[in-house]
């Protein structure tokens, strides 16, 4: 399989049509275009609207793929043994933070944090209950 490569280049001067006509006469195509603009103190910037990281996730350092934030990660898990152990938010937000462990903000576990993060505990569960860790874990909590 081809390897692709790619390059940035900073303009001096306006983008001109006959240069691109030559990067795509060389074999290079566009896949991205950046654009600045110098903006008075005070002038309102563009408003771009996205979607939050998942929670146990940050963006890789190609800055196109999520990857796994361990510490994210180890609070989820953390959440996870509480409630199989049918422990109260209060309890698991005591543990979290005696494990050292923060919010995203940089922030105490307080129990309404730990409630509000069910849902993504809804989404990552499958995948951290199939984990080798999770199997290790298991042994350890109560048999019902």
């Amino acid at each position: 399989m081809a390897r692709l490569e790619r390059i940035r280049e900073v303009l001096s001067k306006p983008l001109e049509p006959e240069y691109v006509k030559l990067r795509a006469e060389a074999g290079w195509k566009a896949v991205a275009v950046e654009w600045e603009r110098e903006v008075q103190e005070g002038e309102p910037g563009p408003v771009y609207v996205g979607e939050e990281v998942p929670y146990g996730m940050r963006v890789g350092d190609d800055c196109l793929h999520l990857v796994e934030d361990h510490a994210e990660t180890q609070a989820l898990i953390q959440m996870l043994d509480g409630i199989v152990k049918d422990l109260p938010f209060s309890k698991i937000s005591e543990e979290l933070n005696r494990s050292g462990l923060l919010t995203r903000s940089g922030s105490k576990w307080e129990p309404v944090s730990v409630y509000n993060m069910l849902p993504r505990l809804i989404q990552v569960g499958p995948r951290i209950f199939s984990s080798e860790d999770w199997q290790a874990r298991k042994k350890h909590l109560p048999a019902w």
